[in-house]
C-alpha cells in the first residue's frame, strides 16, 4: 500500500511544486480522520493542493470563502420556504462534502466558526427538525492569513484544540518558484486522475493503525506532553513563567495517531523518536497558551516546543 501513497503524491505534484510538508500534513490528518489548520500568506498553493488531493482520491471537494458577513446557514445550509408547494425544503450548504476548504477562517465571526467546528467534532448537521450525517471521509482544511489585521476574528484557544495539526507554510525556494512560473505561463500542468478507491483509503487507515509503537516510545510521547504542563519537573524552570496552559489531552490522543501515520509515510511499520520530532510542533503549536511575559519577550510556541524536544530524554 506504500505505492498508493506515492501515487497520491505523484498526482498532487503535477500541479503543486514543493510544499512537501504541507502535503504530508494533509495526508496524515486525512488518514487519521483529523482536521488541519494552515497559516500562510496568499499564493502558496493551499487551495490548489487540497483540490489536487481530492481529485487524486476521487473525493468531493468544496471551498467556502469566509468573510465578516458570513452566517452559519451559508456553511451548513438552511430550511427554505417553497411557495409553490406551501412547504419548507432543505438546501444543504458546502459542509456536505468530503474535503472542505475553509478559506481564511479567521475572517468570519465566532458563531460561524463555532458552527463549523461543531460539525468537525460531531460529523452531523441539524437543519430544522432533521439531523443529517456527514458522509465519510470528512476532512476540513482551514486556512488563516497572518497578513490580515482588520476584520479578523481570532479562533479561541479551546476551538483551535479541535484541529489535529497546524502547519505554517513558507515561501517556495527560488528554484521551485521559477518552475511554478514556467508551468503557469506555458500552461503545462498535467491532468490529475483518481489513483485510489474508497476501499483503498480504508485499507490504508487499517494499515496505519497496525503500525507498531514500543511502550518506551509511548511513554516518551506522554513525557513530551507533560513537559509543557509541568516544565519544572524536567529542569525547564525558565519556561514555567512563559506557559499559561500546556498541551491538552487531545494532543496525546492525536500524537499517538499522527506518529503512526508519519512512520507509515516514511515507509516503516514502527515508530521512532525521529517520527515524533518531525510532527510534534505541528501537533502542539496551536494548543499552547503563552503568558503576556512570553509575548513581551518574543517567545513563540515553536521555540518552547523545541526546548522541550531538546530536554526530554529520548528512549
Amino acid at each position: 500500500m506504500i505505492s498508493k501513497i506515492e501515487a497520491i503524491k505523484n498526482e498532487v505534484s503535477k500541479v503543486v511544486v514543493g510544499q512537501e510538508k504541507m502535503i504530508d500534513g494533509l495526508l496524515i490528518a486525512l488518514l487519521c480522520e483529523g482536521h488541519i489548520l494552515i497559516e500562510g500568506v496568499p499564493g502558496l498553493a493551499k487551495t490548489t493542493t487540497v483540490n489536487a488531493l481530492a481529485k487524486s482520491l476521487g473525493l468531493d471537494f468544496k471551498r467556502a470563502q469566509f468573510t465578516p458577513d458570513l452566517l452559519p446557514s451559508d456553511i451548513l445550509g438552511a430550511e427554505i420556504y417553497d411557495p409553490k408547494n406551501n412547504s419548507f425544503k432543505i438546501k444543504k450548504g458546502p459542509i456536505f462534502t468530503n474535503l472542505l476548504l475553509a478559506d481564511e477562517i479567521n475572517r468570519a465571526p465566532a458563531k460561524v466558526q463555532s458552527a463549523l467546528l461543531e460539525v468537525m467534532q460531531e460529523k452531523q448537521v441539524t437543519l430544522g427538525d432533521t439531523t443529517f450525517k456527514i458522509d465519510l471521509p470528512f476532512f476540513v482544511m482551514a486556512t488563516q492569513n497572518p497578513v490580515e489585521q482588520e476584520g479578523v476574528y481570532q479562533l479561541p484557544e479551546a476551538q483551535l484544540d479541535r484541529f489535529m495539526l497546524k502547519l505554517v507554510v513558507d515561501y517556495n525556494t527560488k528554484e521551485e518558484e521559477l518552475e511554478i512560473a514556467r508551468r503557469i505561463s506555458s500552461g503545462s500542468f498535467e491532468q490529475i486522475t483518481s489513483v485510489i478507491t474508497h476501499e483503498d483509503l480504508e485499507a490504508l487507515k487499517k494499515e496505519i493503525k497496525a503500525v507498531h509503537v514500543d511502550a518506551e516510545v509511548e511513554e516518551y510521547m506522554i513525557e513530551l506532553v507533560n513537559a509543557t504542563r509541568n516544565p519544572q519537573e524536567y529542569g525547564l524552570e525558565e519556561l514555567k513563567d512563559f506557559i499559561q496552559f500546556g498541551a491538552s489531552p487531545r494532543v496525546s490522543i492525536d500524537m499517538f495517531k499522527a506518529v503512526k501515520a508519519m512512520a507509515y509515510l516514511r515507509g516503516k511499520d514502527f515508530v521512532t523518536p525521529v517520527d515524533i520530532a518531525y510532527i510534534t510542533k505541528e501537533l502542539m503549536r496551536h494548543r499552547l497558551v503563552l503568558t503576556y511575559e512570553a509575548e513581551a519577550e518574543g517567545i513563540t510556541t515553536d521555540s518552547i516546543i523545541q526546548k522541550v524536544l531538546e530536554t526530554v530524554a529520548i528512549p
